[in-house]
């Protein structure tokens, strides 16, 4: 009886040793996590305030002081009047307005369309041609610039607007029929079988029961294309640099105009305020919408 008790006290006190050394070990990679996404937030962060405080110093306080706060009796505001209005940042900023609404509309438009008649309908060609709108996303951007500019330059789309918004449509279509492609995969099919028979046609069955459904695909397809269109630099550097163009360049062009004054003298106050009006607008949007882009993108990993 006495070994028996001696075995169970041992055998208990073993076990307890074993939770506790599990407890530890758990509250060691929880804090472990917890330290690495801290870490991580500092490193995404700091740039952030970094950038907005030196927008707010003068050109001397730059090279000076660069990592220091900026006076706070000495703040600089007029840093963004001068972007707004001596940098032309009104005219960018309504340029690149149009410029991504446009581009986000007709994306998602097209885009759902093909990929409603890729997904619901079965005809010869349909995997393949499939296919072919999938290999837009592995053809490099830099090897379908150059016949892309003499293509552009063919049509006298160089140096406007309208041809800076054909070049993103397209760039941005893969993706957007890729993402569609799968929402309307997960998608129930008995109530586009019961739009039909209460006598819907294709399109009425497409606009009205089929697309409000894939509202999920269609706001992270239209994130994902704000954020590429409004930000991109290379494909509006390559279009918009010709004789004209001042009037029709988007933000990051004139935010390249800010940065170079005349005389071969940079404005970094007002370069970094226009980094700022830049930046702003991407935060809003994603502030706002990181709900349905995350809602999204889980959607359609666990339907597809």
């Amino acid at each position: 009886m006495n070994a028996a008790n001696g075995n169970d006290a041992s055998g208990m006190v073993n076990g307890g040793g074993k939770q506790l050394r599990v407890h530890r070990s758990s509250f060691i990679i929880h804090h472990s996590i917890y330290a690495l996404l801290l870490c991580y937030t500092a490193v995404v962060v700091y740039p952030m305030f970094w950038l907005l405080g030196t927008s707010l110093k003068t050109d001397r306080e730059i090279f000076l002081r660069p990592f220091s706060l900026p006076a706070l009796g000495d703040l600089q505001w007029g840093n963004f009047a001068s972007a707004w209005t001596r940098g032309h940042f009104s005219a960018y900023f309504l340029n690149s307005v149009v410029v991504t609404a446009a581009t986000i509309c007709l994306t998602l438009l097209l885009a759902s369309m093909a990929a409603y008649a890729l997904s619901r309908f079965s005809f010869r060609g349909a995997r393949p041609l499939f296919f072919y709108f999938l290999a837009g996303l592995m053809i490099p951007l830099q090897l379908a610039i150059v016949p892309l500019f003499f293509q552009m330059k063919g049509l006298h789309l160089l140096n406007s607007l309208a041809g800076l918004l054909i070049a993103y449509v397209a760039f941005g279509l893969p993706f957007a029929i890729f993402v569609m492609t799968g929402f309307f995969r997960s998608l129930p099919s008995a109530l586009y079988e019961s739009a039909v028979l209460d006598g819907a046609g294709e399109f009425r069955a497409f606009w009205s029961i089929m697309l409000p459904l894939a509202r999920p695909g269609l706001i992270t397809v239209g994130i994902f294309s704000f954020l590429g269109t409004w930000n991109e630099f290379f494909i509006a550097f390559m279009f918009l640099s010709g004789e004209g163009s001042q009037g029709v360049r988007t933000l990051p062009l004139g935010l390249a105009d800010v940065t170079i004054a005349s005389q071969y003298r940079s404005d970094w106050g007002m370069a970094f305020a226009g980094l700022v009006l830049i930046m702003l607008p991407t935060l809003i949007v994603y502030i706002i919408l990181q709900r349905h882009i995350t809602k999204g993108i889980t959607l359609g990993a666990l339907k597809g």
